[in-house]
């Protein structure tokens, strides 16, 4: 555990840490940087971030573009239209194996894994076209894995 133990006395602990704080502010002045020392710093009671700069401040403006990656953009945009593409893609791949298999001499069980999968990865394909990219993914595993496995009882 860290910190101080119960044992010491709370004047203790205060004349303790008017101690350290002489020292430091000693050690400031005798390098003539005292003017540098910030006393409530030393204290504690001010954190240095809070005194930052109004200049050196984040914008959090969201209208302001030229802040972000210019790679962030059409990066994202690239894997939304490959998830909702792939989806599709294996959607329509799914559908078209189940009519062919219904249509054939394939036991139910086939053509209804198929469309099951051919269904997670329409799924897929619409989590993928609202930004959901990796659980897209996933569910393009799954769906695919669905087919297979429907396509062993063949």
């Amino acid at each position: 555990m860290s910190g101080r133990t119960n044992s010491e006395n709370p004047g203790d602990i205060a004349e303790t840490e008017q101690a350290e704080h002489a020292d430091l502010t000693e050690e400031a002045g005798s390098d003539g940087e005292a003017d540098l020392v910030d006393e409530a710093a030393l204290d504690g009671e001010a954190d240095p971030v809070d005194e930052a700069a109004p200049d050196d401040a984040p914008d959090d403006d969201p209208d302001d573009e030229a802040d972000d990656d210019p790679d962030e953009v059409p990066d994202a945009r690239r894997a939304r239209w490959t998830a909702a593409a792939a989806g599709a893609l294996l959607t329509l791949a799914g559908l078209a194996a189940a009519t062919l298999r219904a249509t054939g001499s394939a036991p139910a069980l086939v053509p209804a894994a198929y469309a099951l999968g051919a269904l997670v990865c329409a799924l897929a394909a619409l989590l993928g076209s609202r930004g959901r990219t990796r659980r897209a993914l996933w569910l393009l595993v799954g769906g695919v894995t669905v087919m297979a496995f429907g396509d062993q009882f063949d």
